[in-house]
């Protein structure tokens, strides 16, 4: 049915760089707004980075403001987090995220099952 898969994560020492990507079936991808979450270990659940079905707008948390960017590719029903310059404090667990609201107000809200970064030396 529906479902998002992350893959590219890995370890990588400080000032390092790794992409990650998410493919997603079993819906229509291109409707979606979607978005990264990473948690490390003890704490809470943080939105990293998020872009819109149009792709016109992206948000992005502080900690990686000019670091992280993220795309999509609605023909390939894929969205793309390349993240620079890590620091070991992005060490977490990171998540694909898909969201669509109707006009009804009923939100419709994916999640992949994660990809683990380590920024280590």
């Amino acid at each position: 049915q529906v479902q998002l898969v992350e893959s590219g994560g890995g370890l990588v020492q400080p000032g390092g760089s790794l992409r990650l990507s998410c493919a997603a079936s079993g819906f229509a991808f291109s409707t979606y707004a979607m978005s990264w979450y990473r948690q490390a270990p003890g704490k809470e659940r943080e939105l990293v980075a998020a872009i819109t079905r149009a792709s016109g707008t992206t948000d992005y948390a502080d900690s990686v403001k000019g670091r992280f960017t993220v795309s999509r590719d609605n023909a390939k029903n894929t969205v793309t987090l390349q993240m620079n310059s890590l620091k070991p404090e992005d060490t977490a667990v990171y998540y694909c995220n898909a969201e669509y609201r109707n006009g009804l107000g009923r939100v419709y809200d994916y999640w992949g099952q994660g990809t683990q970064v380590t920024v280590s030396s």
